[in-house]
């Protein structure tokens, strides 16, 4: 792996940060913001999956009322458990 040290004035920034985010090192910091930086990408090739999709029906007060009516519904419904394996059991 390549170590590289930043200028003095960001690695008084990243020294700051270090302290007051608890990390015990630099690499845990920059694991933290790689990992950051690739939630950042995720959720934007989301957004830009979204914008380019096809328009669906308004949320509106309707819409949320019937996902809440959903809910309420699934909370009623006793929840299946799944059927008992036995060993020696063979499909």
């Amino acid at each position: 792996m390549k170590h590289t040290s930043p200028p003095g004035s960001v690695k008084v920034s990243v020294d700051k940060q270090e302290q007051e985010r608890g990390h015990d090192a630099s690499d845990e910091h920059v694991r933290e913001l790689v990992r950051k930086d690739q939630d950042r990408q995720y959720l934007r090739a989301l957004l830009l999956t979204g914008a380019r999709s096809a328009p669906s029906r308004p949320a509106n007060a309707g819409f949320f009322e019937g996902l809440r009516a959903r809910v309420r519904s699934q909370r009623k419904k006793p929840q299946a458990l799944p059927a008992a394996s036995h060993v020696g059991d063979e499909p």
